[in-house]
């Protein structure tokens, strides 16, 4: 079986996005399926006039065609003629998007179906524009060794500094616990938002936090691989979260982790017991649960049991292209 698949070129940091698509267009080939990966440039989500003909164009002749929700979503019309000319359009949406309601319905509307890596994705979707042709297919995780740790315990995020990932808010809660022993580290692109990157570390260097608190920049193999086997404990705060692979990513390294409830992070931890949800309605919950964490060897012990046990259980990412391809098909 033929698919394109396009994936948006203006989105140049390693997102969960970027990973979900590279992930599942290797496990689709490796069931069997001819995969054509298109790098479709643009100001996605909705682009230029210019912006939206080249995604036509890459639309145009492909029987079956895998698109990113973020060039997709703005881009109805050209998801309409495809169709009308036989193309089945699978929209992959990672995520609703923040604006443009009116065109992510039409072009939801128009699409052969719709994609998303999990359940919250899905459901944050059918209430925005209703009842849709909607497959799940929550992302796998890659095997790992259990992390060594480190003493005094070592906490990371790992994610790009953005606003909505809230590293300031980790900051503040770790400039709290100065009376304890730990070390963190904050690690994702600086370039996404450098105006975001600076608070962070002008957040750092206001609590004199330099000596504790690394920001790395983005991390990728063996770089990444240290800090996963140095952490006892990671950290995703994100305001929204389709699913947050980080999380699942933590799991595989026997790393327990605190997520922001009413993200799809809670469904990426699930009842592995393997670490905790927050309610951030109050900030200061954050510090304290870090707090407990650090001066309780028992919890410690606990979360990291729970983490190797969640570790044997996590799906890989053969059965998400397994899904994928059986709906496609």
């Amino acid at each position: 079986m033929h698919v394109r698949f396009l994936v948006p070129g203006n989105v140049r940091h390693g997102s969960g996005g970027n990973k979900y698509n590279a992930k599942l267009a290797e496990h689709l080939i490796a069931l069997g399926a001819d995969i054509e990966t298109v790098v479709v440039d643009g100001d996605w989500p909705v682009g230029s006039p210019a912006d939206r003909q080249r995604f036509a164009e890459a639309l145009d002749g492909g029987a079956t065609v895998i698109a990113d929700g973020l060039v997709a979503g703005g881009a109805p019309d050209e998801i309409a003629g495809a169709a009308g000319k036989g193309t089945k359009v699978w929209i992959l949406s990672h995520m609703a998007l923040a604006d443009h309601d009116d065109l992510e319905a039409k072009a939801l509307a128009a699409a052969a179906g719709i994609i998303c890596p999990s359940a919250h994705s899905a459901a944050e979707l059918a209430t925005k524009h209703g009842t849709q042709n909607l497959v799940i297919a929550p992302p796998g995780a890659d095997k790992a060794d259990p992390a060594k740790g480190s003493q005094p315990g070592h906490i990371v995020a790992v994610a790009a500094l953005l606003p909505n990932k809230s590293q300031t808010l980790l900051v503040e809660a770790l400039a709290a616990l100065r009376d304890l022993e730990w070390t963190a580290a904050l690690i994702g692109s600086e370039d996404v938002d450098p105006r975001y990157a600076a608070e962070v570390r002008a957040a750092v260097e206001r609590y004199g936090l330099e000596n504790l608190i690394t920001v790395t920049g983005e991390l990728t193999g063996k770089a990444l691989e240290d800090q996963w086997n140095a952490a006892d404990l990671s950290v995703l705060m994100s305001q929204s979260e389709s699913f947050g692979m980080v999380v699942t990513e933590s799991l595989a390294h026997g790393v327990p982790v605190i997520v922001r409830q009413g993200t799809g992070a809670v469904e990426a931890l699930g009842d592995t017991g393997a670490g905790a949800a927050l309610d951030l309605s109050d900030l200061n919950t954050l510090t304290m649960t870090l707090r407990a964490w650090l001066t309780d060897p028992a919890l410690q012990q606990r979360w990291r049991n729970n983490a190797l046990q969640a570790r044997q259980h996590l799906r890989g990412w053969d059965a998400t292209a397994a899904t994928v391809l059986k709906a496609i098909t």
